[in-house]
């Protein structure tokens, strides 16, 4: 069973404590004390505990009701004020200039959806978060403006605020409130947490937590990932186990991943690791051989207990290492690979704002490498063939392209930048590519986003915080983008991890030669909705591809006249993959059609939604081609390729290299 930060911090205290007394019944009774004061006491462990109704509260009552409540402004602590006067702040006049405003083309096409029940899940949070981050925004760039006139984009490059490595040494105490790093911008994928120290006191028991901002009125942080070590067992084992959860004060505590697992035969794979090691809790020796490759024979002693592995031991120094992968967080101990935790809903590493450590372990140190940040104008050589091309109204476009990107991910939008971006037509102004970019939670990154957005001028941003659960409003702006903002023939939705091979969709575009009704990528025609009503957690199948969302969430729909989560069908319409599809204009004036008058029924999966709303166009009397190429690849590369997926900046800048040396589509190496 679990319990709330609170009553988990107050548990460790008092742990502690137990080493002062020396006789076993006075220390029984002073834990008794305890913990009767803590139940008295403690308002948040009731609120989590003894409150049937907390994890039931809707989360859309606020845009419903008549009332909306009111969110607490942090800065000030007693002001107020309407939820929705923070929504209606994204939308009231700024004082920014015209080339300013360039970055925010599609923003107030978007407002249709603040008021539309049709949300998607996590859609509220998101808003009223946004609202927030806008203002201080908004403050921050008036602030600099007035102080440093034109040159305040060119002094962040001066003054980086998003650190590319941090670390704490020597970090042996732990305070009541146990140990903290603050991480400003968030983690992604590639970067690493890494803390050293050696498990200590009376149990030898301690916990790592990655946890981010709490909202405005929530008395704890989220947290992200909640890694807890125990040595000596719990209630459900008496052996050393890992424990790894998230909790939220919306939805408390998550279903609980253990290691060893209870049902070896039940563990999933992360990034293609299993979530826990078969090796943890097995013989010793066994485990040491399977590392170590050893054949050797080794004699056990008879009558001796034979030893099972477990990665931390009490007394004994331990290098353990978060990593962040493509759907997951990795766990290695010593350099041996021991846990995997798959990111949960609205729980994703560019959350992360402190990594917390709590318990009995000395810590030597704690490193925290391979986070997101931008680069430094002043050292940037190549600056003006890295900003984009300035669009002409007048003229047509052949292709817009929209990129789906996160605010801190800094280097795979300069790595689209330097390679695929620096295409003859993308440089010539025939096809435009732009970034579609949701708000983060921290100060710091939408500082750094925003003057990112001046410098180069190719990102659009989004009116919402960036959650995954709300990238099907993004295909709705590239949609807008395509069709309002510029005048494009065809409209490709891409991601900032997928090299585009810009030469080779323009030649099967005119090859297809079809300029009405076509979507045109990795097409899916037979694929069917996994549904698992019985449990919390249900999840939507796609092929490989499993995407995760809460019960309510995903059948809102079902329950509620399908209006978004769930596709009601047995099979759903020939859908095209994410990472890279492309679909005529009058396909995409048609979303951005329906979407202004309200008729646009949102779905969570993005490519799937828009394979639906394609079926609905064409129940509706539209002729549609559906043109298959299977040289665009869903997962990673392949020679050949005309979209390689899953490549990190490295890879794209190896791809671009080779094209550029053999003018071959050559891989880099499998991912």
């Amino acid at each position: 069973m679990e319990f709330s930060p609170k009553t988990i911090n107050t548990y460790w205290f008092w742990a502690k404590m137990k080493k002062w007394y020396v006789g076993i019944l006075i220390a029984s009774l002073f834990m008794l004390l305890i913990l009767m004061y803590g139940v008295m006491k403690n308002p948040v462990g009731e609120n989590y505990l003894s409150n049937p109704f907390y994890n039931t509260t809707n989360p859309l009552e606020w845009i419903n009701s008549g009332a909306p409540p009111v969110v607490q402004i942090p800065e000030t602590g007693s002001k107020v004020v309407s939820a929705n006067t923070i929504i209606s702040s994204l939308f009231q006049t700024r004082n920014i200039s015209v080339e300013e405003q360039q970055t925010m083309q599609t923003w107030n096409h978007l407002k249709h959806l603040i008021g539309n029940a049709q949300v998607l899940p996590n859609a509220v949070e998101a808003i009223k978060e946004a609202g927030l981050a806008w203002n201080s925004l908004m403050a921050s760039v008036e602030e600099e403006r007035l102080a440093y006139g034109n040159e305040s984009s060119h002094r962040r490059g001066k003054d980086k605020q998003c650190p590319h490595f941090l670390s704490k040494m020597n970090a042996t105490g732990l305070d009541d409130g146990g140990f903290k790093l603050q991480v400003p911008c968030g983690l992604t994928q590639g970067s690493s947490i890494t803390i050293i120290g050696i498990p200590n006191g009376l149990l030898g028991n301690f916990r790592i937590d990655l946890t981010g901002e709490p909202l405005p009125g929530e008395p704890d942080p989220p947290i992200i990932l909640h890694y807890n070590v125990r040595l000596h067992g719990d209630k459900i084992t008496e052996d050393p186990v890992i424990v790894q959860n998230t909790w939220t004060v919306a939805h408390d505590w998550g279903e609980e991943e253990r290691c060893p697992s209870p049902d070896p035969g039940k563990v999933k794979k992360v990034d293609e690791l299993d979530q826990c090691n078969k090796i943890v809790g097995k013989d010793d020796l066994a485990a040491s051989r399977r590392f170590n490759g050893s054949r050797k024979f080794s004699i056990v002693p008879e009558g001796s207990k034979t030893r099972t592995y477990f990665p931390f031991k009490q007394g004994h120094l331990s290098v353990a290492t978060f990593r962040v992968g493509t759907e997951g967080i990795q766990m290695t101990v010593d350099g041996k690979h021991i846990t995997s935790f798959a990111f949960r809903e609205t729980l994703e590493p560019w959350l992360v704002s402190e990594v917390r450590i709590l318990g009995d372990i000395k810590l030597v140190s704690v490193v925290a490498s391979g986070l997101p940040t931008s680069e430094d104008l002043e050292h940037i050589i190549d600056l003006e063939a890295l900003i984009s091309p300035p669009l002409h109204s007048r003229r047509s476009l052949d292709l817009f392209i929209g990129v789906f990107s996160t605010a801190n991910n800094f280097k795979r939008r300069m790595a689209v930048r330097r390679t695929w971006m620096q295409f003859p037509a993308v440089r010539s102004g025939a096809v435009a590519v732009r970034f579609f970019v949701g708000l983060h939670k921290n100060k710091m990154v939408n500082e750094e986003l925003w003057n990112e957005a001046q410098t180069y001028r190719d990102i659009q941003l989004m009116p919402f915080v960036d959650y995954y659960s709300l990238i099907t409003w993004k295909t709705v702006a590239i949609c807008i983008f395509g069709t309002e903002v510029v005048s494009a023939k065809f409209v490709m939705k891409t991601d900032d991890d997928a090299f585009v091979r810009v030469d080779e969709v323009l030649a099967s575009l005119n090859r297809i030669n079809v300029t009405h009704g076509l979507l045109y990528g990795l097409i899916n025609s037979d694929s069917k909705p996994h549904r698992n009503p019985e449990s919390k957690w249900s999840n939507f199948k796609v092929e490989d591809k499993l995407y995760e969302c809460s019960f309510i969430d995903c059948y809102f729909g079902q329950n509620h006249g399908n209006k978004y989560g769930e596709w009601a069908g047995e099979k759903y319409p020939p859908w095209a993959h994410g990472p890279g599809y492309v679909v005529s204009r009058d396909i995409a004036k048609a979303v951005y059609k329906r979407h202004e008058k309200g008729d646009l029924k949102m779905f969570k999966l993005e490519d799937v939604a828009m394979g639906i709303w394609i079926d609905n166009m064409k129940k509706g009397g539209l002729e549609v081609r559906y043109e298959k190429d299977e040289r665009i690849f869903n997962e990673g590369c392949k020679d050949g390729y005309v979209i390689a997926h899953y490549q990190g900046p490295r890879e794209m800048l190896c791809l671009w290299q080779k094209l550029q040396e053999t003018k071959r589509a050559r891989c880099c190496g499998e991912r």
